[in-house]
């Protein structure tokens, strides 16, 4: 998972390439674009409407950005971003996702202690320090914290017109986010669908552990970097177990990309890696809501 000395190692990556921070931007826009690399004509692509949007929780006012399809009404999406927070990368992730008909919210998971934007990009993250600055706003998102989240983000959700109520809610989530999505959907009957990315923190001891708090009648996709594989080869056992037990539909795999392989302006980005798990989650959404 991602650590300090990770985040250490990111970081004199991107200082040594002065245009790291400027080409996620376009690596991210490039991502956009359709399955097969070829960019989608404008008459295909749907015109979307996009917000920074806030809402109360019972922690707080929640903000984040809000993008979705301008015609009709969607199944929605919570997205969980990773240590680095709401950033340009992320809302060009979303944008794509929006693109395919979900209506997709991506959350400031640290709105408990500031507001919006943090970082401009993940080689600005790892500049500034941005592991320790963010560790107390992380302490504050456990199991009941993320669960009391994603309740309020569904019932803001299910309240827009773009959004079809009569359908299930996914939730997608990077690095710490990835146990969020397992959380989110414990949390709340509406959250039908779950998709980890690179996730840390997935099997532990606590009866908290994202492993342990499992519904049966809930869809999974938990997507693991090779290198965390590496270093917890035991773990995708323990949860393809857990998963049959609870009697969920889940794709537990790993993939061939290392920690952060799915995030555009991530060091570890890694395109055809990223694409696969990009259509392992449209296929868990389809499937799902």
């Amino acid at each position: 998972m991602c650590d300090e000395n990770q985040l250490a190692r990111w970081a004199r990556q991107s200082l040594n390439r002065r245009t790291f921070g400027a080409g996620a931007l376009a690596t991210a826009a490039a991502a956009c674009t359709s399955m097969d690399g070829a960019a989608e004509s404008a008459a295909d692509a749907p015109t979307l409407v996009e917000s920074t949007v806030s809402f109360r929780t019972p922690d707080g006012v929640m903000d984040g950005f809000f993008v979705h399809p301008g015609e009709g009404s969607h199944p929605g999406v919570i997205f969980w971003p990773d240590v680095a927070g709401l950033r340009e990368s992320k809302r060009q992730m979303a944008r794509r996702l929006a693109g395919e008909g979900y209506a997709v919210l991506v959350i400031n998971p640290y709105y408990r202690d500031v507001e919006g934007q943090q970082y401009a990009d993940f080689a600005s993250f790892a500049a500034d320090n941005g592991f320790q600055k963010v560790r107390p706003w992380r302490q504050r998102l456990d199991s009941a914290a993320v669960g009391s989240d994603a309740k309020a983000a569904a019932s803001w959700l299910f309240g827009q017109a773009a959004v079809d109520s009569s359908r299930g809610i996914g939730t997608e989530g990077y690095c710490m986010g990835g146990p969020f999505t397992v959380w989110s959907v414990a949390a709340d009957q509406r959250i039908r669908a779950a998709a980890s990315f690179h996730g840390g923190g997935l099997v532990r001891d606590a009866d908290t552990s994202p492993h342990k708090m499992l519904r049966g009648d809930a869809h999974y996709l938990i997507a693991i970097a090779q290198d965390d594989d590496a270093e917890a080869p035991t773990h995708k056992d323990t949860l393809r177990m857990a998963m049959r037990e609870a009697g969920a539909t889940a794709k537990v795999d790993v993939y061939t990309g290392d920690h952060g392989w799915c995030v555009p302006d991530s060091p570890a980005y890694a395109p055809e890696a990223a694409e696969r798990a990009y259509a392992d989650k449209l296929a868990l959404y389809r499937a799902a809501l």
